[in-house]
């Protein structure tokens, strides 16, 4: 969209798509073989390449994350309460309730805005069957305490890591933590196959029952031992993926320096605060988020609306919080007086544009917006 000033709009992200023509070789393969789903030759292809990539050894690819988190909860058999974070989006609470399991909602840390694991343990009840963190904007979580936690308490760590495609921790894919870690392949993440998810299983024998679990239940065409979903993808999405998967690292690269530039210009801004890396992270720049001080010379949300006035459409990631969602706000965890991080954090980000076509003088009309 252009406006009469010839600027275009801007928005906080953009899917990365492969030339068109370097598609279609793809989709030729699909119309000749006629497998268009069920595990078809790009479903299996994919699945290893990205094992591959990420530096796992067992991954499920499904046709979403939240049919993914869903699944991963029943081939766990989770039950009862789940503790997770408030400061996510609503599909992590979403698939506690579509399996009839209570969200109860810990507090965050103020500097990396992940589940905060000092709060853990004082939420945990006889009913707690496991903890489900976010590693949010894909900054990592404090992996060794809360498996500690989990370890301590015999509770199952799910990761909900719809954020950190690629993001390694300390020399190892960050995705190898805990039980399982669910990943995210929507339009709008930095690896997409335009919708898709995949679940990052230990061993080979989960990986099975999970591929059972998202078709149906069907072992073969008469056996069917689970009650499954359709979560499968699509033979279109994987063949996409593959291609995707040859840019990654440019992806990756192109945002890097983006996340750089905005560090390098904003710094020195009163009232703004820059998210840093965590120590001993090779980061993928998923998000680029801010602070809105109270010094700043506006508000948060005056600053939102400024920057909307000029067409460029930041979010405020993650506000409102999900314990502020009606079918949330009545459980004793979203208490506003239990998540007072939280809350503070909600009400003072702003995610700005962030993806590899965002060219230089984008870049600078949001940055002399936020400057001036």
């Amino acid at each position: 969209m252009k406006k009469a000033d010839g600027n275009s709009s801007i928005y906080v992200t953009q899917p990365v798509l492969p030339p068109l023509e370097e598609f279609m070789p793809y989709l030729e393969k699909i119309w000749a073989n006629k497998i268009l789903t069920n595990s078809g030759p790009f479903h299996h292809e994919l699945e290893q390449a990205l094992c591959d990539y990420l530096g796992v050894k067992h991954l499920c690819l499904f046709a979403n994350a939240t049919i993914a988190l869903i699944t991963a909860l029943q081939s766990l058999r989770i039950n009862g309460e789940v503790i997770t974070t408030p400061y996510s989006f609503v599909a992590t609470a979403h698939s506690l309730l579509w399996n009839g399991i209570k969200p109860v909602f810990v507090d965050i840390d103020p500097l990396t805005f992940n589940l905060d694991p000092g709060k853990i343990e004082a939420a945990i009840t006889p009913q707690t069957s496991a903890i489900m963190p976010v590693h949010c904007y894909g900054r990592p979580c404090d992996v060794d305490r809360i498996q500690k936690i989990a370890d301590n308490y015999g509770l199952k760590l799910i990761y909900d890591a719809a954020h950190a495609f690629g993001v390694q921790y300390r020399g190892d894919s960050l995705l190898n933590c805990g039980d399982m870690s669910i990943l995210s392949f929507h339009a709008t993440k930095v690896f997409n196959t335009f919708e898709g998810g995949a679940i990052v299983c230990p061993d080979l024998k989960t990986k099975q029952h999970i591929d059972h679990l998202k078709n149906f239940g069907f072992v073969d065409e008469v056996t069917v031992v689970a009650p499954g979903i359709n979560g499968k993808m699509s033979e279109f999405n994987a063949a996409l993926g593959l291609l995707q998967l040859k840019e990654i690292d440019a992806v990756l690269e192109a945002r890097q320096k983006i996340a750089t530039q905005y560090r390098q210009k904003l710094e020195n801004v009163s009232g703004i605060t820059c998210i840093h890396d965590i120590a001993d992270t090779k980061p993928n720049n998923s998000y680029f988020p801010i602070l809105v001080e109270a010094d700043y010379v506006m508000s948060r949300d005056a600053l939102f609306q400024k920057l909307r006035e000029h067409e460029i459409y930041a979010r405020r990631y993650f506000y409102p919080l999900i314990s502020d969602f009606p079918m949330y706000r009545g459980l004793v965890s979203a208490a506003h007086s239990n998540l007072p991080v939280a809350r503070e954090i909600a009400s003072k980000v702003i995610c700005l544009p962030i993806y590899p076509g965002l060219s230089e003088e984008e870049l600078d009309r949001v940055i002399d917006l936020i400057v001036c």
